[in-house]
């Protein structure tokens, strides 16, 4: 078993599981992928039949939970600091699923876009007025 970290996609509030590596991962995304198939991260997550681990972010049980940057819950100086760790949304870590050797895709999951940046292409200046304009008083 490791100690893997994912970061919420809302707060970046970390969150640390204890699993198994030959798992891999696909993705951390705040919303679950269509036909995915998600369990706590206190259930059995290794099966065959789960696609991935539904976290609320600094509320589920079955993890350590950390602040963005900081240390581990529970290791403050202040013994008595009850702050609240994250941000109570659900974000989703989703597994790579295979069929026929092939990895599938979730339904809806588009690939990257890419753009074409402007590289070597300087604008001659700004675009708008060539000068100061409007009313003139004569």
């Amino acid at each position: 078993m490791v100690a893997v970290r994912y970061y919420c996609p809302r707060c970046e509030t970390v969150v640390a599981v204890e699993r198994d590596a030959y798992l891999d991962d696909k993705s951390v995304t705040p919303y679950p992928l269509t036909g995915w198939t998600y369990v706590a991260p206190d259930e059995e997550y290794e099966d065959d039949a789960v696609d991935g681990v539904r976290f609320v972010c600094g509320e589920s049980d079955g993890c350590a939970w950390e602040p963005p940057g900081g240390a581990e819950n529970g290791d403050g100086d202040d013994a008595g600091e009850t702050d609240a760790l994250g941000c109570g949304e659900p974000f989703y870590l989703n597994f790579v699923a295979y069929e026929d050797g092939e990895e599938v895709e979730a339904a809806g999951e588009r690939e990257s876009e890419y753009v074409e940046l402007a590289e070597g292409r300087v604008p001659r200046g700004p675009s708008g007025p060539r000068g100061p304009g409007g009313p003139t008083n004569r």
